[in-house]
């Protein structure tokens, strides 16, 4: 449901006129500055891209467990593609995380492991970025010696596959598409081990 945006706090309805036009034209003048200025704030603010605190607001609950979800074709952060036909018949492992979250830090290096004992089996994963740009996961990303393939979720891209409520999110999805394992919030070392049993 659309709600409706508050008129900018500059724009006030004359009292009197007093420059110098009479009344009727005056308000004439300042009914058609207020409608060109309300124009260009509005085409502006739709222009804008959804700020993080209207998408965290907007963000679905967790997907259920035995549901579908597949994941747009998006960028990685090293200039390749994952493209939805490369992941199709095995897993998935969707891990979303900032570079400002306390909580991704202490999960990552447990991510970062499970990618480097179980990459060879025959599964994906990406872990999804929603810092403000690229180059911030990008520099974090080479300061903490990580190596699993990750992505930067642009507003625009999360548009058509948002993100749970909520920071970091796990998300494993079978080799069938259906989703085996949803987890919100920080995930402990042995239960993110746990995850490679669910790779074979």
């Amino acid at each position: 449901m659309s709600t409706s945006k508050p008129y900018p706090s500059s724009i006030d309805a004359p009292q009197a006129c007093d420059d110098g036009l009479p009344l009727a034209l005056s308000r004439r003048h300042w009914l058609a500055t207020s409608a060109a200025v309300l124009a260009a704030w509005s085409g502006n603010s739709a222009a804008q891209t959804p700020s993080e605190a209207q998408l965290e607001r907007q963000a679905p609950a967790m997907p259920e467990l035995g549901s579908h979800l597949r994941m747009p074709r998006i960028e990685l952060l090293n200039g390749k593609n994952l493209d939805p036909a490369q992941t199709a018949g095995r897993p998935l492992l969707i891990y979303w995380w900032s570079s400002t979250c306390p909580f991704c830090a202490l999960q990552s290096p447990s991510m970062e492991a499970l990618w480097r004992e179980h990459q060879s089996q025959g599964w994906s994963m990406v872990a999804l970025s929603i810092d403000r740009k690229p180059e911030d996961a990008s520099a974090y990303m080479a300061r903490r010696g990580y190596t699993f393939p990750a992505a930067w979720a642009s507003p625009s891209w999360r548009q058509a596959f948002p993100k749970p409520k909520g920071l970091p999110i796990t998300l494993l999805v079978g080799r069938d598409g259906r989703l085996l394992l949803a987890e919100k919030g920080q995930m402990f070392a042995e239960d993110v081990q746990a995850i490679g049993k669910l790779l074979g």
